[in-house]
């Protein structure tokens, strides 16, 4: 967790609490994790925390643009660090394999959506669910 992020949190008027402090840590180990995720990798420091104190911080990251959520499933919305470089997600239907992908991949497509029809996509919110090559190449 960078410094940048305690600096954002407090800067915004609220504390870097120690729970905080714990789920941002576990966003940048994880990388993609859902909520119960989370909190599994948070109660390897601290059993102090449930699942509810998970939801309510992380609410509070996204709306100070520290964490971003997206829908890998039809399950609980997963949730990413935005420190890195933006990026959207291949999402393998077989094996559930999560992909980060460039966003220069969809540059054509981000700029002929811009062009004809006047619409700036949130590439950080795209997802592309299909087939990865591991189990398209996996024997029936």
């Amino acid at each position: 967790m960078s410094d940048d992020f305690a600096e954002r949190i407090r800067s915004s008027g609220k504390r870097m609490t120690p729970q905080r402090e714990l789920i941002l840590r576990a966003v940048d180990t994880l990388g993609h994790a859902t909520p119960e995720q989370l909190l599994a990798e948070v109660h390897k420091h601290s059993r102090a925390v449930n699942l509810s104190t998970v939801y309510r911080n992380l609410e509070v990251l996204e709306e100070l643009g520290l964490v971003r959520h997206m829908h890998l499933s039809d399950r609980a919305p997963t949730y990413h660090s935005v420190g890195g470089a933006e990026h959207f997600h291949l999402i393998c239907r077989g094996c559930e394999k999560v992909i980060s992908v460039d966003p220069e991949v969809v540059e054509q497509l981000s700029g002929r959506l811009q062009q004809d029809f006047g619409f700036l996509p949130d590439i950080g919110h795209l997802t592309v669910f299909g087939s990865c090559a591991d189990c398209r190449d996996a024997p029936a």
